[in-house]
């Protein structure tokens, strides 16, 4: 997938991945290389503040993609919408090289005792 993270924090965080190699065969992204960036920023960020001796675990993911990526970058910008004890949800948005956003996505994880 070629992810660079570039930030990491649980409420911010950003991540990059480059749109060769992570296109579908029409030439666009695939949906699901949007997915698997935002899945691994958003669950990256909530580890982070689950803290020492706990761990996230996805529940639940969705994606609404709105506009096509073909070359370049995908950005992907993670920001916590909530911050529980036993609960997160992440929105992450991803843009192409001009800001434009692509895919707009939403990840929530259940916060776990080791």
């Amino acid at each position: 997938m070629g992810i660079e993270f570039l930030k990491l924090s649980a409420e911010h965080s950003i991540a990059r991945m480059p749109a060769e190699g992570n296109r579908q065969p029409v030439g666009f992204v695939h949906g699901g290389a949007y997915c698997v960036i935002a899945e691994t920023l958003g669950s990256v960020s909530a580890n982070i503040h689950a803290g020492e001796g706990r761990y996230a675990v996805g529940t639940d993911i969705n994606a609404t993609h709105t506009r096509s990526i073909t070359s370049g970058w995908v950005t992907a910008e993670c920001t916590a919408v909530h911050l529980g004890r036993s609960m997160t949800v992440h929105e992450i948005v991803c843009t192409d090289d001009d800001g434009r956003r692509a895919s707009t996505l939403r990840i929530t994880n259940f916060l776990r005792d080791r």
